[in-house]
């Protein structure tokens, strides 16, 4: 079947929703396990980070074939390296998005730029013959993995959100415009995070709500997702704060808490196949704003 027929939102989302499903019952999503083996996947030609849907298809696609490396190229970005695919390797889907001019439906006499999806196919650095693979950071302990200052912590300080240490509970107060967090001791950790990475992991989940506000990112979601709008905000944000989490080297930590926003994204996903495209862009989007004040020499926000 030719590329045009390739329905490229199909086949991420159908990938992505059986990823999810998976990892169900003990509410392991693809973001908790896939990000701190590879970090953000990286354009081997560009070295370039990849961005949006692109991260998440990439890690499920290492996940997958048990890639520890998050080097990816196409065919001849990896040849230009010098570089030779192993025949009968088989490809990863990511998706580039081309212009197309088309008569505007309200009046075909002028012409509106639109945003076309298509499918390109890449390879992990492990299927591939005449490169140096880099050498995996072994016998890293897990508490030394992360700064105990936390990256988090200087990332949510360099924004200028306000944080205050408070009850059991964490969440972003819009009213208040602040992130409530308990104190680090009632957080425990998990299998693969230190309890100080919960925290931080906890805290990077509500600074990506704090950036949805109107004077920041203004993220409305009603328009698209209507009753969902919510619970998909609340992906938005396991996106983002998992985005964040391979930048800074940081492990996600499952919260148990979000399980029953699941049954909502699956039932989404499924109706919607360009709704994972969206929810993963606004992520991408408010990680890169995140990042991009961290480096203001005000360290403050502004609309």
């Amino acid at each position: 079947m030719g590329q045009d027929h390739f329905d490229v939102h199909s086949h991420v989302t159908n990938a992505i929703i059986a990823a999810m499903e998976a990892g169900a019952e003990a509410w392991q999503m693809p973001w908790h396990r896939s990000g701190l083996a590879t970090g953000r996947p990286v354009n081997i030609a560009s070295d370039k980070a990849y961005r949006g849907i692109n991260v998440l298809s990439l890690w499920i696609a290492a996940e997958a074939n048990g890639y520890q490396h998050g080097l990816w190229g196409t065919y001849r970005q990896w040849q230009a390296k010098g570089a030779q695919v192993r025949k009968g390797e088989k490809s990863s889907v990511i998706v580039f998005y081309k212009e197309l001019e088309r008569p505007r439906d309200d009046d075909p006499s002028e012409t509106e730029t639109v945003l076309f999806a298509r499918a390109s196919r890449v390879f992990n650095v492990a299927q591939v013959d005449g490169f140096e693979v880099p050498s995996p950071a072994d016998g890293v302990a897990l508490e030394d993995r992360i700064n105990p200052t936390t990256a988090a912590d200087e990332l949510a300080a360099a924004a200028g959100a306000t944080v205050c240490v408070q009850g059991d509970q964490a969440y972003y107060s819009p009213r208040d415009d602040r992130i409530v967090m308990p104190g680090r001791e009632r957080f425990t950790g998990s299998a693969t995070a230190t309890p100080t990475e919960a925290w931080a992991s906890t805290l990077l989940h509500e600074l990506t709500h704090w950036s949805g506000a109107a004077n920041r990112l203004d993220r409305n979601l009603t328009g698209r997702f209507g009753d969902e709008a919510y619970a998909m905000e609340e992906l938005i944000a396991e996106l983002g704060a998992a985005f964040l989490c391979a930048d800074l080297d940081i492990s996600t930590s499952p919260r148990a808490d979000h399980a029953a926003y699941l049954a909502i994204w699956l039932k989404v996903l499924k109706a919607d196949k360009k709704a994972i495209f969206t929810a993963a862009s606004a992520a991408s989007r408010a990680a890169e704003y995140l990042g991009n004040m961290q480096h203001r020499p005000d360290h403050t926000s502004t609309p």
